[in-house]
Formats: C-alpha cells, structure tokens, sequence
C-alpha cells in the first residue's frame, strides 16, 4: 500500500505537467509581452513630445489591453494561470525608458517597439505554423493582422524620425 501511495505521490507532478496545454508557453509570452506594451505605452504617453508616438503608444494602450482580456479569458477557460507582470527583460527595459527624456527617450521607445513587434510577429506565426492548441492557434490568427499594423506603423514612425533598424 505504501508502495502505491509513493508512486501516486511521484506520479501527481507528471500528470499535472500533462495536463497543462501544450501551447502554454505562447499564452504565457504573449501576456507578458501584452502587459509589457501597455506599460510602455502608459510611459510614452506620459514623456514623449511627439505627437506621433504618443498617438501610438494610446493606440498601443487601447488594442493591447483589448487583446490581453481576451487573451485571459481564452486562458481561464483552460486552466491556464498568466502572468500579471511583464518578464525581467521587459521591465529592465521600460526601466531604462523612464531614464531618458526628449528625444534620447523618443529613439528608444522606437527602437524598444520594433523589437518588440517584430519578436510577437515571429511568436503568433510560430503558433499558427506549428501550435498544437486550436483555440491558441484561432487568437493568433485573429491578432496578427493588428500586430503587423503595429509593426508597420512603428516603422513608418521610425522612418521618419531618422530612427534606423
């Protein structure tokens, strides 16, 4: 009897692992890097002077906080627990944002967007291309055509503020 217990006690872990999605990783980035945009958006609308980032950075505040309560409530309904807080890389550099101003914290919010998008472009075609869960694969179907306008927008703002990439 003892015996058996142990092995359902060393057992538990391993089924609760299975039990997870499969595609928890991209619910789990994709949060991060949602909450990681609205903050910088928050930030930008509060230190940039110019006027087409923070028309951006609200735009950012507006459809990725639309995006990240989606994101929740697609999570919940498997179980899935997100992050409530962007990763250390994240907040290491909205740190760095909040050191600058003018137009040194212009360049780099720019710059900090590029990357940003480019890498939760490459994230939702991931999950298209090879995801396993439908219903993650479905959201990153539904957001990647905002993304990429994201994308092309920052580019278009950088573009025109000597900013290169």
């Amino acid at each position: 009897m003892k015996r058996v217990a142990r092995y359902v006690l060393f057992a538990l872990p391993v089924l609760a692992f299975a039990a997870n999605s499969p595609d928890e990783h991209f619910y789990k980035a994709l949060a991060q890097g949602g909450l990681a945009e609205v903050e910088a958006g928050q930030l930008a609308q509060e230190k940039s002077n110019d006027p087409a980032i923070t028309k951006f950075a609200a735009m950012m505040v507006r459809d990725h906080s639309a995006a990240n309560e989606q994101l929740k409530s697609l999570a919940d309904s498997k179980n899935i627990s997100l992050p409530t807080k962007p990763s250390a890389t994240q907040m290491a550099a909205k740190a760095k944002l909040k050191a600058l101003r003018g137009d040194s914290f212009n360049k780099a919010y720019i710059k900090n967007q590029l990357s940003g998008h480019e890498a939760t472009v490459k994230l939702l075609q991931k999950e298209i291309a090879s995801g396993q869960d439908a219903d993650a694969k479905a959201f990153a179907e539904k957001v990647l055509p905002t993304v990429q306008g994201h994308l092309k927008a920052i580019d278009s703002i950088a573009d025109n503020a000597g900013v290169k990439h």
